[in-house]
């Protein structure tokens, strides 16, 4: 099945302000907010893949969302990243699905640019490894259900302390 397209809302000024205020600093590349909570504030951004100041920055997608943060670091601090990975190299049916989402988020950071230090370098880990939980998040946040399935099922596993449906803002 081919994902539907991601279509990421203009990032407003309005955007740019909350942004500043979920990250503690004024967001950097931002091109697009990727996803949205319920009550509309960015929690996935789309950037560049090269930064003003001339950086290379394979991260297209961005979880921003304080709540969202918190309970994926919480993952990550739990060992979720270490099981993740060693399923990868027992189940060839994931593995497969997680190269088709590191494919996906190479064709979504190509619209926006080609940047040839970073070409076949997506993030989080992809294809081999979780090495991010916080950017499969992000890219199952912004591409929907099916594409990105650990960031599916991270999300899934957060599910109880945040979720893109109910107001945490």
């Amino acid at each position: 099945m081919t994902p539907e397209p991601v279509t990421p809302d203009p990032v407003s000024a309005e955007d740019l302000a909350v942004l500043a205020e979920q990250l503690g600093r004024p967001a950097r590349g931002v091109v697009a907010v990727a996803a949205r909570c319920v009550c509309a504030r960015p929690t996935v951004v789309r950037t560049a893949p090269r930064l003003e100041d001339g950086t290379p920055f394979p991260t297209t997608y961005y979880l921003t969302s304080p709540g969202a943060v918190a309970a994926v670091s919480t993952l990550e601090a739990g060992g979720v990243m270490r099981e993740m990975s060693q399923r990868l190299d027992e189940d060839p049916d994931l593995a497969a699905a997680h190269t088709r989402a590191h494919e996906h988020y190479l064709a979504q950071r190509a619209e926006l640019g080609e940047v040839p230090e970073i070409e076949g370098i997506s993030a989080g880990g992809m294809p081999i490894r979780v090495k991010c939980l916080h950017v499969l998040v992000a890219h199952a946040l912004a591409a929907g259900p099916g594409v990105n399935p650990l960031g599916d099922e991270a999300l899934a596993l957060i599910a109880d302390v945040w979720r893109p449906d109910r107001c945490t803002c």
